[in-house]
């Protein structure tokens, strides 16, 4: 699926994509993460291997959720919602870090703050649905 203009918007904003992935007996795991626009494709990154890694290596579904700074003609706050599938890589997370960070923490910042990060892993995530209150849904 080609993501539109609308969402892209909220994907290069600095709004922090809460991300859901599923644990091995079928509950929900819950975290934020920076997020990004690459090829058409959501990309996050992370230093260490964590919980939501290993989730979605096992299975990659994955529902991401963003809450925008726009208040519709209803007064209610329009969110992105994602559905999708991930892929994780091995490396690149410092450069892909570093890129958000621009957004995220402002144009003049070094991240990750530390000498000679490890590789890390990116985080592809194929869009499959889009949701949620906006622009980006049908009907508007």
């Amino acid at each position: 699926m080609i993501i539109p203009d609308s969402a892209k918007r909220i994907l290069d904003s600095q709004a922090l994509a809460h991300l859901v992935t599923l644990n091995s007996d079928g509950s929900s795991q819950v975290t934020c993460a920076w997020a990004g626009v690459e090829a058409n494709e959501i990309v996050f990154a992370t230093l260490f291997d964590q919980r939501k890694l290993r989730n979605m290596r096992r299975d990659p579904r994955v529902t991401l959720s963003f809450e925008t700074a726009t208040v519709n003609e209803m007064g209610l706050t329009e969110y992105l919602v994602i559905k999708g599938r991930a892929r994780v890589t091995e490396g690149g997370a410092p450069e892909l870090l570093q890129e958000l960070a621009r957004t995220y923490l402002g144009p003049e910042v070094t991240f990750p703050p530390m000498p000679d990060p490890p590789p890390g892993f990116v985080t592809r995530i194929e869009v499959e649905r889009l949701g949620g209150l906006g622009p980006w849904t049908s009907g508007h």
